[in-house]
C-alpha cells in the first residue's frame, strides 16, 4: 500500500459494533488511508485476541494488504462515527474469500443434558409421577424449567431424600427412593449412541462441558455405569458437568453461567453454547456465547458442525 497512513493525534473514541448475530464489540480507529479508501479497525484486547483486527473496504479492488488477519463482515451495512462524519459502509466481500479468517476461534463447546445429549417426554414424565400419586404432576413439570417441590430438588434446595420424604407426603403414602427416580427417569426417552460418538470425536479438539437444569435422580444415572450399553457415564464424553442442584442456581440465571464461565476458565468469545432452551440461548448471547439451538429429538450433528 503506497498511500500515505494518517493516524489519530488525539486517543480514538471507543465504538460499539454489533455483528448480524447482535454480538457486541467494542472497537477503535487505528488509521485511515484515504487515497485507497482502506480503514483499519483494530478490536478491544479484552475482547478478543490483541492481534485480532477488522479491514472494511470503503472502495476499489486494491486496498487489501496480504498481511495480519482480516475479519469481513459481508453483507453489512454499519453505521461509524469518524472525526464527526458518519460514513455508510456497504460490504461486498465474496471475490475476498481466500482471505478471510474466522472472527473467533471456538475452542469450548458446551451442551444442555436434556433435550440435547438424551431425548426427552414432558408427558410420559408426568404419567409417572402421577402413577405413584402426584396429581397435580402436570401442573409442576415443565420440559424446560420446574416449579415448586420440582423446582426445589433441581434448584438445589432439597436434597435427593429430603424430595422424596416430601413427595410421599404429596403422594399420600410412602414412596421408594426408586419410585420416585421411576417417575424422574420417565423424562428420558432414548440415550442416542451416535451423539456420544460425535461427543468423543468432538473432544479431540474441543473442551466439552455440560450445564444442566436437572436432579440428584437423574444425574445418579447419568453418571453411572448404566448411563449406556457401552459402560460409559457421562462423566467419560465431558472435560466437566455443571448442574443446577450443585451450583444451587437454575437456568437460565445468569449466576449459573458465571459460575461455569469462571470455574472453567472460558472466554465466552471462545464457547458456543448448545441449548434448546430459548431462554437459555438469550442468557448465552447476552454473556458474548455463540449459540445453537437445536430442536429435541433431531440429529443435530451436521447443524453444529458446520458451526465450526
Amino acid at each position: 500500500m503506497n498511500a500515505p497512513l494518517f493516524f489519530f493525534k488525539q486517543p480514538a473514541k471507543h465504538h460499539v459494533l454489533h455483528n448480524r448475530h447482535g454480538r457486541e464489540y467494542t472497537f477503535r480507529f487505528l488509521f485511515i488511508d484515504n487515497e485507497s479508501s482502506f480503514l483499519l479497525i483494530c478490536m478491544e484486547e479484552n475482547v478478543l485476541s490483541p492481534s485480532l483486527f477488522i479491514v472494511i473496504l470503503l472502495g476499489g479492488d486494491d486496498c487489501i494488504s496480504p498481511g495480519g488477519n482480516f475479519i469481513f463482515m459481508a453483507g453489512c451495512h454499519i453505521n461509524l462515527l469518524v472525526c464527526g462524519v458518519e460514513f455508510l459502509f456497504c460490504l461486498f466481500l465474496q471475490k475476498y474469500t481466500s482471505l478471510l479468517v474466522r472472527m473467533e476461534q471456538i475452542k469450548n463447546i458446551v451442551f444442555d443434558f436434556g433435550g440435547v445429549i438424551v431425548n426427552l417426554c414432558r408427558e410420559t414424565a408426568v404419567k409417572k409421577f402421577v402413577e405413584i400419586g402426584v396429581a397435580n404432576a402436570d401442573e409442576l413439570l415443565d420440559a424446560y424449567h420446574q416449579t415448586g417441590l420440582f423446582l426445589e430438588a433441581e434448584d438445589g434446595t432439597l436434597t435427593a431424600e429430603e424430595f422424596r420424604v416430601k413427595l410421599s407426603a404429596v403422594a399420600g403414602k410412602e414412596l421408594t427412593y426408586d419410585q420416585v427416580f421411576q417417575g424422574w427417569f420417565g423424562f428420558v426417552t432414548d440415550v442416542p449412541l451416535y451423539r456420544l460418538d460425535y461427543l468423543l470425536e468432538l473432544r479431540k479438539k474441543y473442551n466439552l462441558y455440560i450445564l444442566s437444569n436437572t436432579n440428584p435422580y437423574i444425574m445418579g444415572w447419568a453418571r453411572s455405569a448404566d448411563f449406556t450399553s457401552a459402560g460409559q457415564p457421562l462423566d467419560y464424553y465431558f472435560d466437566k458437568i455443571y448442574t443446577s442442584y450443585e451450583i444451587k442456581e437454575v437456568k437460565p440465571s445468569r449466576a449459573i453461567f458465571e459460575h461455569m464461565i469462571k470455574d472453567a476458565g472460558l472466554l465466552p468469545h471462545e464457547t458456543l453454547f448448545v441449548d434448546d432452551g430459548a431462554a437459555n440461548i438469550k442468557m448465552a448471547k447476552e454473556l458474548g456465547m455463540h449459540t445453537f439451538q437445536p430442536i429435541n429429538g433431531e440429529d443435530w450433528r451436521d447443524d453444529l458442525s458446520a458451526l465450526l
